[in-house]
């Protein structure tokens, strides 16, 4: 019997730059082709991929988030021909995600080109270009949920709702060799089991392989009420502190139902009154747009608060601000909440309202979403209180809250519910988490009486048989060994921002004596360090 052999290319040991390969009798599908976010992302994305672009079949895409989707113009650009697989809701959304990322790239790429050319470098050229985009978008070929069809030679392909974001698939590919089929079912990103504005995801019983997401597989989220209490009580809170509320939020599902939610508050007569509300992201209207286009895609209670007459995500006093100059007025305003992007702080407008309001003690900041290792929103959320942002030394004095609550993945108990739909004789791959989630993942499925395994970056499985079960070629560090890294990585962020933070208070210590030999003992600590090979 002919194999097939899968190529772990992308979020393995990591949340983003989802990416995989499946080959079989020269036939080529990649699963995503996602942008790397967050520590370590410097470089990744404009670099060189493993295989030919002009060598791939097709491209099946689970959902339109950059992290999956935001490497498919590069891949135009290297040659790729062939089709891109995936929903109505998707192109739409991926055409807004693309477009709008372009111009960024655009932007940073001329920032670094000045920074450059003051050092005597060469200039920075983005991945790619507006051209390179719309060639991409010409390429999509949509599929409906649970319809199946052939997308390259002996391949067939069916999607399945799977409650992350309007659009979102289960993927269940069919790989015929010889006499015999081979199924594997990619999970995409899965939406919670209590869902508010998709619908449930999609139970699956058959599969031969199965890989699974494990964003959030080692913890679980508050229930839906708690959640919706924990919210109602902090932004009650945040209101009469009279400052400003600021709420990264990701343009495509987290900030429809933040706007949402609120909604649902001020229909509240005991609620406090709220301030004016700014929607600061273009790209967030226009998604916002699909989500009201698609809503019969989306849950039952979203489609009766429509049939009400009412737009589920439209709040009293919200205004959408599009230009540079109205995002700018927002300063004038000491009262108000904005939504703005990107959801982890890395880039777009929050991070120019988190410059003008972290050192205010009565702005308050709420991250509904994921918080990626190296991210803005993750040094924000892991407590850091000196900051550098947007070439500006700021002190964090503003309230933070945390509401995992609200995110667009399930958590640790759906994942496994998902998963034990499965006849026992599927074979797992735990991706799309940090070493620690996709471990304690794996854990979990074992339990319930699988076979488990979390590849390593650049793993390549053979799935001929049971037989073979994960017998694989391992390139690249393991995904232990990506887990020590990255807590060094943290440990010297805390060490970086506790140095800062004495540095600013050092003229308020008295007796400066006491305070050298604890210094030096630090600095030979930190040498011995720097010279371990």
């Amino acid at each position: 019997m002919s194999s097939v052999r899968i190529s772990f290319l992308g979020a393995a040991g990591e949340v983003t730059g989802s990416s995989y390969m499946l080959e079989m009798e020269g036939v080529r599908v990649l699963v995503d082709c996602g942008m790397y976010q967050g520590q370590n992302s410097d470089g990744r994305n404009e670099g060189m991929f493993s295989y030919s672009p002009s060598d791939v079949d097709a491209v099946v895409l689970t959902h339109a988030h950059i992290d999956h989707s935001g490497r498919l113009p590069l891949l135009v650009r290297r040659g790729f021909k062939g089709d891109i697989w995936t929903t109505d809701p998707t192109i739409e959304l991926v055409a807004v995600l693309l477009r709008d990322t372009v111009k960024l790239m655009a932007e940073e790429a001329e920032w670094r080109s000045r920074k450059n050319a003051r050092k005597g470098l060469p200039p920075v050229k983005p991945a790619y270009d507006e051209r390179d985009v719309e060639e991409t978008l010409k390429r999509f070929r949509y599929i409906r949920y649970d319809e199946r069809a052939e997308i390259a030679r002996n391949v067939g392909l069916r999607v399945r709702d799977a409650g992350h974001i309007v659009g979102s698939a289960i993927t269940e590919l069919w790989f015929k060799t010889g006499g015999d089929e081979i199924k594997i079912v990619f999970s995409g990103d899965l939406g919670p089991k209590d869902v508010v504005v998709e619908r449930p995801y999609t139970l699956i019983e058959e599969a031969d392989y199965v890989i699974i997401e494990s964003t959030y597989g080692d913890r679980e989220h508050k229930s839906l009420e708690d959640t919706r209490a924990e919210f109602r009580s902090g932004l009650a809170a945040a209101i009469k502190s009279r400052g400003k509320i600021l709420i990264p939020t990701f343009a495509v599902d987290r900030a429809q139902r933040v706007l949402y939610e609120i909604k649902r508050l001020q229909a509240d007569p005991t609620f406090p009154k709220m301030p004016r509300i700014f929607f600061d992201s273009p790209m967030g209207e226009k998604a916002t747009l699909i989500y009201e286009k698609y809503s019969s895609l989306l849950s039952r209670e979203i489609q009766d608060a429509a049939r009400t007459g009412s737009t589920p995500f439209n709040p009293d006093g919200m205004s959408f601000t599009s230009s540079p100059e109205e995002s700018r007025s927002i300063n004038n305003e000491s009262e108000a909440i904005v939504l703005a992007g990107s959801g982890m702080c890395s880039g777009g407008r929050i991070v120019h309202h988190l410059k003008h309001n972290l050192w205010n003690e009565n702005c308050n900041v709420f991250f509904v979403g994921y918080q990626a290792n190296g991210t803005l929103g993750r040094r924000l959320v892991n407590g850091e209180r000196h900051l550098r942002i947007a070439g500006e030394d700021i002190v964090v004095n503003a309230k933070l809250h945390t509401l995992g609550g609200f995110s667009a993945h399930g958590d640790r108990a759906d994942l496994l519910e998902w998963a034990s739909n499965f006849r026992k004789s599927a074979s797992f791959f735990v991706t799309h988490g940090e070493p620690k989630s996709a471990e304690a993942l794996a854990a979990g499925i074992r339990q319930l009486g699988y076979e488990a395994a979390t590849p390593t970056a650049g793993a390549v499985y053979d799935l001929s048989g049971k037989e073979l079960a994960f017998a694989r070629e391992e390139r690249g560090e393991s995904i232990l060994e990506r887990a020590d890294r990255d807590a060094v990585l943290e440990l010297l962020n805390e060490i970086t921002s506790e140095t800062e933070s004495i540095r600013e208070s050092i003229a308020d210590r008295g007796d400066f004596r006491a305070l050298t030999p604890l210094l030096e003992s630090s600095r030979l600590i930190l040498q011995s360090v720097k010279n371990i090979k």
